[in-house]
């Protein structure tokens, strides 16, 4: 089971995903600023995932998997809500 840390670390990176999707100001500034943080967040949970995937529930690895980024996060909010 990964760290508290570890899973703190993967929430940190979803929720800088869904900051970037949510900067309108940028997407309508520099949209090609915008797909480059997008990238590089998205390449980083991609990587944190590798990392965790032998250590982390079925559901969790679903998930990420999928892409199914939102509810990835929401799973490791409930866990961490009960550590």
């Amino acid at each position: 089971m990964p760290t508290t840390d570890e899973f703190q670390e993967l929430a940190d990176l979803l929720e800088r995903r869904l900051q970037v999707i949510g900067d309108h100001e940028l997407r309508d500034r520099d949209p090609d600023a915008q797909f480059e943080q997008l990238k590089s967040v998205s390449e980083a949970i991609m990587a944190k995932h590798v990392e965790l995937k032998p250590q982390i529930d079925a559901r969790l690895n679903h998930f990420l998997e999928n892409c199914s980024y939102d509810k990835a996060l929401d799973w490791v909010r409930g866990l961490m809500a009960k550590a």
